[in-house]
């Protein structure tokens, strides 16, 4: 029989604080709710419990596949579409702290009034935050040392 992982709610952060779940983590608790109040038998429960487990352990193993021959590829298209989000972001931000307001000072400074386009920076940072949050992942891993090194 192959050993499940489990999949339990992480506690315990940098400082003590508690990490926030993963949405499968999320997902298997709910599930796992159900699995309690609809299935009475034990044994079945955990049997269902495991083959959830097992099925998105074998979703992110093949997603880790699928992002590994990504990141091999020698097109651009597939391996660069990452890095381009990032480039993206990047110059965004810089756009819009930093070039946008200081080519607005110097215009004005200069008595030309000018509205430079402006964009709605909510969706942007979400992005953005969310592929730091990422990286910063796997610095608190490397940190903490669990990181696996080939």
């Amino acid at each position: 029989m192959v050993k499940c992982p489990t999949i339990k709610n992480r506690r315990g952060g940098p400082n003590g604080q508690e990490t926030p779940m993963s949405i499968a983590e999320s997902v298997i608790g709910i599930a796992d709710k159900v699995l309690g109040k609809f299935i009475p038998d034990k044994t079945l429960r955990d049997q269902l419990r495991h083959e959830m487990n097992m099925a998105f352990h074998e979703a992110n193993l093949a997603q880790v596949e699928v992002n590994k021959q990504e990141a091999a590829s020698q097109s651009m298209f597939v391996a660069g579409w990452r890095p381009s989000v990032g480039w993206i972001c990047s110059i965004s931000m810089a756009y819009h702290f930093i070039v946008q307001p200081l080519l607005v000072f110097i215009l004005k400074a200069n008595g030309i009034e000018v509205e430079l386009p402006e964009f709605e920076f909510s969706q942007l940072s979400t992005i953005l935050m969310g592929m730091l949050g990422l990286g910063g992942l796997r610095t608190y891993e490397k940190l903490q040392g669990v990181s696996r090194e080939k």
